[in-house]
């Protein structure tokens, strides 16, 4: 078999058994660990099909454990050349962090100075005002912290489809603003108080409540919340 020949044997699958088709049209938990490893290959060689390569590597090393210690000049053989190779040992050490990140301990914010303390050592040396986000799950747990502006804060530049967006995607149950006030003097301004009344509105059409909007300074901090004029 030519390796053209190759090719149009894979075109020539059923098209919902196609690995990449397979997961597009199931989800990736619809395929076995040998049709993932030949969505990264991609392709295969002479007389071998990239799930036939896949196999091939997960009967060599066992596990996909062991496969992942590997370094990508020990995977390399006919038909699984450097790239082939690299792409496979970037995805297992993604999954791998992935893994350790699911294992670390997430924040959690009962009160506006646990959200303080988690954000002040990091922000209140800015020199430029800047606006972040924290995503929160059902129990106050930090989903994902993201910065959306840095310089003036204003009604303009920080937009609730800017500021929700995020939070749709990762499916925060709950927001907590947050930005900084170079000047060290966490009093909020007359803006400040008009975004976030815009923001609560938005939160609560949207059904992703505004938590807290907490104003960092040089070494103490404001919250809309603990001083109850966090409303829209």
């Amino acid at each position: 078999m030519t390796a053209a020949g190759e090719v149009k044997g894979i075109k020539g699958w059923p098209t919902a058994e196609r690995p990449r088709e397979k997961l597009l049209a199931k989800g990736p938990l619809a395929l076995g660990e040998a049709e993932l490893l030949a969505i990264l290959l991609r392709t295969g060689t002479r007389g071998k099909t990239a799930v036939q390569l896949g196999m091939e590597l997960l009967k060599r090393y066992g596990t996909l454990k062991s496969l992942s210690a590997r370094l990508p000049q020990e995977l390399r053989q006919p038909g699984l050349g450097q790239a082939k190779a690299a792409t496979v040992v970037a995805a297992l050490e993604l999954g791998r962090r992935l893994a350790s990140e699911r294992d670390r301990p997430r924040a959690q914010f009962r009160a506006s100075a646990d959200v303080a303390a988690h954000f002040m050592p990091q922000m209140r040396d800015f020199k430029r005002e800047t606006f972040k986000i924290a995503m929160l799950d059902s129990t106050h747990r930090l989903i994902k912290a993201k910065t959306l502006t840095v310089g003036t804060l204003n009604l303009a530049l920080v937009h609730p489809r800017e500021v929700f967006r995020e939070a749709v995607v990762e499916s925060a149950a709950g927001l907590v603003l947050l930005h900084n006030h170079p000047s060290g003097d966490p009093a909020p301004s007359e803006e400040d108080v008009k975004l976030t009344s815009q923001l609560v509105r938005a939160g609560e059409a949207l059904g992703i409540p505004v938590l807290d909007h907490v104003i960092i300074g040089a070494d103490r901090y404001f919250s809309f919340a603990d001083t109850r004029t966090l409303k829209s």
